[in-house]
């Protein structure tokens, strides 16, 4: 008897010690969102994952594909804090400046072909995904005109996100790619 005493005891404390892997539930009957975190060294994978994204989508679409620009990341990630300190998302900055404002701020040589901004805590491809979803956000990331994207974002100490993607015109023509 007191062997078997022991063996459950054994089992008892055996099975405390595992660990359940519960995702909490929504009152949707959805799982929670969980807070999707940006270190430091994922930003450059981030941008290009959006860019290989987009190239894609684009390719589909039958639009030529486009390239990351540094001026056009630095107004996207200016905006982007900008929306944070302001506490929405919209399109003008605390100082009244427009998207073609910021662009130009930036040193960007083309055409400001549109912006799309977002404040989520979903991912990258989350947030393109939604933005796909949409007539007006979809149709400046298809412009067939659209040379070069810039992509940035600000993220809170909550894990919110704000995500700004501009899209330009390259005013310096573009080499033909051999094939």
């Amino acid at each position: 008897m007191t062997r078997l005493i022991v063996m459950l005891l054994v089992a008892v404390v055996g099975l405390s010690a595992c660990e359940t892997n519960t995702t909490p539930i929504g009152p949707d009957g959805k799982p929670l969102p969980r807070v999707y975190r940006i270190s430091a060294r994922n930003e450059a994978t981030i941008q290009y994952r959006m860019l290989d994204s987009v190239n894609a989508l684009r390719a589909a679409a039958g639009a030529p594909s486009i390239d990351l620009n540094s001026n056009l990341n630095a107004a996207a990630a200016t905006h982007a804090h900008d929306m944070k300190n302001q506490n929405r998302p919209w399109h003008f900055g605390s100082d009244g400046s427009s998207p073609i404002d910021r662009v130009a701020r930036s040193g960007y040589k083309g055409t400001t072909l549109g912006e799309n901004i977002s404040e989520t805590y979903e991912s990258e491809l989350e947030t393109l995904s939604a933005w796909m979803d949409q007539d007006d956000t979809r149709t400046i990331i298809l412009d067939p005109r659209a040379t070069d994207l810039g992509f940035s974002w600000y993220q809170e100490t909550n894990g919110k996100l704000w995500w700004t993607l501009i899209m330009g015109q390259s005013s310096i023509p573009r080499m033909a790619s051999a094939q």
